[in-house]
C-alpha cells in the first residue's frame, strides 16, 4: 500500500466526490456543507481550497489552511487533512492545528496514523514548531492517532460551540519531551 497527501485537484472529481457521499451513507454529516458546493461547482470548490492555503478570499475569524487529499495507491482518496498556518483563540480551544479524517470503509486499519505521520511533515514544511491537535474526548479511535504520533495530553477543556468535552494534544518538532501549546487554555 502507497500512501501519499496530494493538493486537491479537478482530475479527482469523481473520486472526491464520491469519498464525501461515504460520509453520508454512513450518517456522518462532516461534508454536508461542502459536498453541496463541490456538485454545484467542483472547480470552484477546489480553487477555494488552494486560495484558503494562501489566505485569499477567507471569511471572517477564519485562517489561512492548507488541505491535502490522502491517497492510496495512486487511485482512492482516503481522507483529507487540512493545516492551519496559525490559531486563533477559537482554535486553541477546538480546532487546533490539523484537522483530520479517514473514509468510514478504510478505518481501523492503521491509515490515520499513516495520514497524521505524513500531515506532520507537511506542518513542519510550513515553518511550525510543534501542532496542537484536538479531538472529542470521547474519539478514542482519533485520540489513539494523536498519540502515536507523539501527541502529548495538555488538558481537557468544553468546547464552547456543543458543550462537549474536547482534549487537546501537542506534537513539537522542537523537543518531543517538551509539551508548550501556544496557549494552555483551561475552560470550567
Amino acid at each position: 500500500m502507497v500512501l501519499e497527501l496530494i493538493q486537491p485537484g479537478i482530475n479527482y472529481s469523481t473520486e472526491f466526490l464520491q469519498f464525501m457521499e461515504e460520509f453520508q451513507t454512513h450518517g456522518e454529516s462532516r461534508f454536508n456543507h461542502e459536498l453541496v458546493l463541490a456538485k454545484i461547482n467542483f472547480g470552484e470548490y477546489v480553487k477555494n481550497l488552494i486560495n484558503a492555503a494562501s489566505g485569499v478570499d477567507l471569511a471572517p475569524g477564519y485562517v489561512p489552511q492548507t488541505t491535502f487529499w490522502t491517497l492510496l495507491d495512486n487511485r482512492t482518496i482516503i481522507g483529507t487533512i487540512r493545516i492551519r498556518h496559525y490559531l486563533t483563540p477559537r482554535l486553541e480551544i477546538e480546532g487546533g492545528h490539523i484537522g483530520y479524517n479517514i473514509r468510514p470503509l478504510f478505518r481501523r486499519r492503521g491509515l490515520g496514523t499513516a495520514q497524521l505521520a505524513l500531515g506532520l511533515e507537511k506542518a513542519k514544511n510550513l515553518g511550525l514548531e510543534g501542532v496542537l491537535i484536538t479531538c472529542d474526548t470521547d474519539n478514542t479511535g482519533s485520540a489513539k492517532i494523536i498519540m502515536k504520533n507523539g501527541g502529548k495530553f495538555i488538558n481537557g477543556v468544553i468546547s464552547p460551540t456543543t458543550q462537549k468535552p474536547i482534549s487537546r494534544y501537542w506534537i513539537s518538532f522542537v523537543d518531543n519531551n517538551r509539551v508548550t501549546p501556544p496557549l494552555d487554555v483551561t475552560l470550567r
